[in-house]
């Protein structure tokens, strides 16, 4: 591996054991092997860097369970085996989801950063969308993303939440599964 691969290695490995907010641009160096100087060089500033490290953590994190995903898409056997792969990885990655909630309630503190974030929501939604529908990504229009990209975020978001706070409760699989058949049938029309 080269100082670019070096770094982003690093930056990972920082991200989880202290998060965004507490790793220094030193911390990342000495994680690494690298010098000061390369985080400029390759990556522009620590934040970015940083960014890219959350970014292809979260790759990681959907790479993980992706390819044991089983059902139609769109069905409810498929929606319960995404969130069984989910939640069996959220230890795995609680690191990183308590990263990203560092970002989201850092309000004004870290703006460049979740600028950077920010900028990459849009292909975590078409991730979601597919993992969830069976859709490829390239079919998804923006009023996909704007959507039901949206709502499988927002779900994501909280499930995730749920789990930072307290795993003993949080939601299961089974759980999120049918309160979604329970939502859409009160969602449908009765003759």
């Amino acid at each position: 591996m080269g100082h670019r691969e070096d770094l982003l290695e690093g930056a990972k490995k920082c991200l989880v054991e202290k998060g965004f907010g507490r790793t220094t641009a030193r911390d990342i160096v000495n994680a690494s092997g690298a010098n000061l100087a390369s985080i400029g060089y390759h990556y522009g500033s620590k934040d970015a860097l940083l960014a890219q490290a959350f970014i292809a953590l979260a790759e990681e994190w959907g790479d993980a369970f992706s390819p044991d995903v089983t059902g139609d898409g769109g069905s409810l056997d498929r929606f319960r085996s995404v969130w069984e792969g989910i939640l069996s990885q959220q230890e795995r990655f609680a690191p990183m989801w308590a990263a990203s909630m560092e970002v989201a309630l850092s309000r004004d503190r870290m703006p460049e950063l979740r600028a950077m974030l920010a900028a990459s929501e849009g292909e975590g939604r078409s991730g979601l969308i597919s993992l969830f529908t069976g859709i490829p990504e390239e079919d998804l229009s923006a009023d996909d993303l704007r959507t039901l990209g949206a709502l499988y975020q927002a779900m994501l978001t909280g499930v995730m939440l749920q789990w930072q706070f307290d795993p003993a409760t949080a939601a299961t699989a089974a759980d999120l599964t049918e309160g979604l058949r329970r939502l859409a049938t009160a969602l449908t029309p009765k003759p």
